[in-house]
């Protein structure tokens, strides 16, 4: 078996739209930017995204968008908006975004690990 190469790759966010950084960060985490990828093998690269905090949002999304989840009691369904998400930290943002895009399995774990994101 060869030995897996990781790279460092940096990507800034600076008026970029949130889901266009994601798909980048996304894809570097999964190695699919490399010849040798296989879906079953973890060969990503170590992902830093900086400048979060001064990234684009398009359209009503900042006021519109709102995160859910289930406390697992009946009638538990919360939800919080992407405007106070994004002001208590810039980062989660970014975060969840990029974790919604990778896949869902064991490797997912991994590959959120090698990501670092600065405001």
């Amino acid at each position: 078996m060869q030995e897996i190469k990781r790279e460092n790759i940096t990507l800034d966010a600076t008026d970029k739209a949130v889901g266009r950084v994601a798909t980048q960060a996304a894809m570097a985490l999964m190695g699919k930017n490399k010849p040798t990828f296989v879906r079953h093998i973890d060969t990503g690269d170590f992902v830093v995204v900086s400048n979060a905090k001064l990234v684009k949002f398009t359209g009503k999304k900042l006021v519109q968008k709102d995160y859910y989840w289930h406390s697992g009691h009946p009638g538990g369904l919360k939800t919080t908006s992407m405007k106070k998400v994004f002001d208590n930290d810039p980062t989660e943002v970014m975060r969840r975004a990029i974790y919604s895009m990778l896949p869902k399995n064991k490797l997912r774990d991994g590959m959120m690990k090698r990501l670092t994101i600065n405001a």
